[in-house]
This record gives structure tokens, C-alpha cells and sequence, in this order.
């Protein structure tokens, strides 16, 4: 149901603003409809507000005129570089922004704005400061229930995937490196342990465990693949492992995807790595703990892409999730067997 303050005069909307600060999930879901809102303003251009290093997400996508980053800071100069921001976005004169954030931050920048109209949900905080609004419909996967953002727009949940530009030096950085191994796409599962959130990440010795599985049992290779802050979780599960595995090495969040672009499959926890997949049609199974895959999970919404979560688990003590090895093993079996 929309909630509006006066009609919108869609033919005054020319320049828009896109908020949504991070994480890298996020961000990437959050270009699920940005097509769809450029065919609805043909003429307009699209802006988006992003914090660093997440802005390397919307790297070359084809539906924003400028990518405008906010560079992390602390103190005082946190406080300057917010009264920049404001003026900045101000200056630009904005005939819609859209607080796809909705938190503190970006309800700042909207209040600040002088927009013609500001777009945000009914569940934010800040929605009083809102001259459209809208609400959140039934829970479903991200980037599908970002739509819910457009309703007051006259803009309906449409087909899409998340857009995501690899790099082509991220390419040859993948292609180099796994050719050196003797690794082909048709016979590579890559498997990523790590997260920045500690209670997302499955017990590393179950991973090692199902890497033995994966060797023991099937025809496939794996390669453990790691980012920033996630070396000693990726060690810990080859070390782990009886039948061994490949590390790959170092690779930023574009390397990753290159790197995804050359496997079978992709075995995660639930983060942005996953929502990466999904944007680049590479199959892939997540594995969650903590964290309820009805909004995170692609599964039922794109082909190929699937999850493991035990309802019954209650056990936060630990992060087995409830989920065994084993388990996890019978799925990769039959998603690999059910793949063309």
C-alpha cells in the first residue's frame, strides 16, 4: 500500500539519488532495479551514495551517470566531511532521492536534501521526514523485495538479476592462476569458509570435512577462496583436510568473481559472496547459521542457487548450525547432478 503526501509529477523528475552505504550484499541487491527505474525515467540521471570500499560493486554498471563515495572517517573530521556531504548533495538539487539504507546516516542526507521528493520506507525511523513512502511487502529475496521501494512510483517487481562488472584483468588473474594448477571450470567447486561476521561463518572442520567428501567421492577439485581478513579461516580448513585442497591466492571482491566465473559450483556461508553468484548465474549453495535465508536466500527466486538451514537449531553456542558435513555433502551431490 503507498502512502504519499501530494502526487508526483513524474515528468519534474530528472536527477535522482540512490542511498545505500554497504555492505557488499547489499549494495549489489540494490542494483536489482536500476534498470527497471531508468526505463520508468528514460531522461534522468541516476546517482548512487555509497561508502568506501563498497562502491567497487557498482564499478561500470550501465544504468548510473555517478557513483558519489563516502570515504571512512573518524572524529572531527567525521563530522566536517558529514556537513561536506550534506552541502554537496544539497548543491546537486535532487528531484528524487530513494533511502534504500533507511537508517541514520542516509536520513540525514534526505532531511538535508532539499529534494523535490524523498523516498523512503514506513518502517524507517526517519520516515517522517519522507514525502513518498512506502511499505515493505511479504518477505522474499532481497533483491526482489527492494521493488517494494518503487511502489510509489508506479514501478511493479519485475524480472532482473543484480549487475556486477568483471574486471578483465581479473580474468586473466583467474584464468593464469588456475591454468598454472590444471584446474577447468567443468571439474572446480570453490569453497569460501570465511565472513566478516563471525556468527555466519560454519564450523571450519566441517569444511574440511567436506572438502575429503568432495574428493573422496566425486571427480571434482577444490579450491578455498578467501578475502581480506579471511586468510587464517581458508589455512585452517586446508590444513584441516585429509585429501587436500587448492588455496587460491590473494583476490580482491572483482578477483572473486573472476574466480567464481571459472567453477561448478560455490559453496559459502550466507554473505555477499553469495549475492556475487547470483549476479553472475554461477551456481552456488549457502550454508546459514544465524541468520534466516528468507530474505538472503536466492533459492525459488533464480536457478541453481540453494541453501542449507536447520529451523530446529537453537544451539548458539557453537557454529555447527545443525547442519553436519555429511549433509551438506548429499546436497553438493545432487545439485551437481542436477546441473546441465
Amino acid at each position: 500500500m503507498l502512502v504519499t503526501k501530494g502526487s508526483i509529477d513524474t515528468a519534474r523528475i530528472k536527477k535522482i539519488l540512490i542511498i545505500q552505504f554497504r555492505p557488499f550484499g547489499d549494495v549489489l541487491l540494490a542494483t536489482s532495479y536500476l534498470k527497471s527505474l531508468k526505463e520508468k525515467f528514460p531522461h534522468a540521471r541516476i546517482d548512487f551514495l555509497v561508502k568506501e570500499p563498497f562502491q567497487k560493486v557498482l564499478y561500470k554498471n550501465p544504468w548510473l551517470s555517478e557513483i558519489i563515495t563516502i570515504k571512512p572517517h573518524s572524529g572531527l573530521r567525521y563530522i566536517l566531511n558529514r556537513l561536506r556531504l550534506f552541502k554537496a548533495i544539497r548543491i546537486r538539487c535532487y528531484d528524487l532521492i530513494i533511502d534504500q539504507q533507511g537508517g541514520t546516516g542516509s536520513g540525514q542526507v534526505v532531511l538535508f536534501s532539499k529534494a523535490a521528493y524523498k523516498l523512503g520506507y514506513t518502517q524507517s525511523r526517519w520516515q517522517w521526514c519522507y514525502d513518498l513512502k512506502a511499505s515493505l511487502g511479504p518477505v522474499r529475496y532481497r533483491s526482489f523485495q527492494n521493488f517494494d521501494m518503487l511502489k510509489p512510483l508506479n514501478i511493479s517487481e519485475q524480472a532482473h538479476r543484480p549487475q556486477y562488472h568483471v574486471k578483465s584483468g581479473s580474468v586473466a588473474y583467474a584464468k593464469k592462476w588456475m591454468d598454472h594448477q590444471g584446474l577447468t571450470k567443468e571439474k572446480t567447486i570453490i569453497i569460501s569458509p570465511g565472513s566478516p561476521r563471525k556468527k555466519k561463518k560454519w564450523n571450519s572442520q566441517n569444511f574440511s570435512i567436506l572438502v575429503d567428501e568432495i574428493n573422496l567421492k566425486t571427480e571434482m577439485q577444490v579450491i578455498i577462496l578467501w578475502g581480506p581478513q579471511e586468510y587464517e579461516d581458508a589455512v585452517r580448513v586446508k590444513k584441516q583436510s585429509r585429501q587436500g585442497c587448492y588455496l587460491a591466492p590473494p583476490s580482491d571482491f572483482n578477483q572473486a568473481a573472476a574466480f567464481l566465473q571459472r567453477c561448478r559450483l560455490l559453496i559459502c556461508n550466507d554473505g555477499g559472496l553469495n549475492h556475487l553468484a547470483v549476479a553472475l548465474s554461477v551456481p552456488s549453495l549457502a550454508i546459514f547459521g544465524n541468520t534466516s535465508p528468507l530474505r538472503w536466500s536466492a533459492q525459488g527466486f533464480f536457478p541453481y542457487h540453494y541453501h542449507l538451514f536447520n529451523a530446529d537449531w537453537k544451539r548458539y553456542s557453537d557454529n555447527d548450525f545443525g547442519i553436519t558435513p555429511y549433509e551438506a555433502f548429499q546436497r553438493v551431490s545432487a545439485i551437481l547432478s542436477e546441473l546441465p
